[in-house]
């Protein structure tokens, strides 16, 4: 995750600016602006935004390209819904590129193809995991923990990171055993650590300030249990 520069060949990076503007555009369009209109929703939105800035500067990798790190997207994505999220995650990922470029480490012509691969594909997937448990399995206050929080966590992480493996073998960056030897093993440990801290963030959330998780529904998951 978080390709720098010259990683990839230059129509790669291009490529990646029409497609990432249309979903701006997107969630411009859709996202719930009237939550952040509240004072108190607006300032827990720019305090994660804030924290996952700090989260994700925090990185281990041995190669460029391959580098790992917490994500936050789940969480992000179930307090606030997938266009906050996606525009939120935008904002930490050009405070990391700009904190790295005032490092000596640019990273800005590739800041379309990350943003695409940390910014938008995990809420998307977190998203779509949450819209099938709410359809597929009983409104449950532990379903919703377990299952769209820590599992939905997992899946967003380690998703991720097939997909930037992905990317990288297509655009032959590295051969495949590489990544396979070497980079997917690992998302398997980032996948763990990211569904307890998540579930455990979430949890404390939904039981202390429900408000702060717009997709929890205290009638749909508490009323009558």
């Amino acid at each position: 995750m978080n390709f720098p520069d010259a990683l990839f060949p230059q129509s790669w990076a291009l490529g990646a600016a029409f497609p990432l503007l249309l979903v701006w555009l997107w969630c411009i369009r859709t996202a719930p602006w009237k939550r952040l209109a509240d004072s108190g929703q607006s300032n827990v939105w720019l305090g994660t935004v804030v924290l996952l800035a700090l989260v994700w500067s925090m990185k281990a990798g041995v190669k460029p390209g391959l580098n790992l790190h917490l994500l936050g997207a789940t969480m992000f994505t179930l307090m606030f819904g997938r266009q906050l999220a996606i525009i939120g995650l935008s904002l930490v990922l050009g405070a990391v590129t700009l904190n790295w470029d005032l490092l000596g480490h640019p990273g800005w012509s590739a800041y379309a193809l990350n943003a695409l691969v940390l910014a938008v594909f995990p809420p998307l997937l977190a998203d779509a995991i949450r819209r099938g448990v709410e359809r597929w399995l009983p409104a449950n206050f532990f379903i919703y923990v377990f299952v769209a929080a820590f599992f939905g966590a997992a899946a967003t992480v380690m998703g991720t990171g097939l997909l930037a493996s992905a990317m990288l073998w297509l655009a032959a960056v590295y051969p495949a055993p590489t990544l396979l030897d070497d980079y997917l093993p690992y998302y398997l440990l980032l996948g763990f650590a990211e569904a307890w801290l998540n579930g455990a963030l979430v949890t404390i959330m939904v039981v202390y300030l429900p408000h702060w998780v717009g997709s929890f529904d205290d009638r749909r998951y508490l009323l009558n249990k």
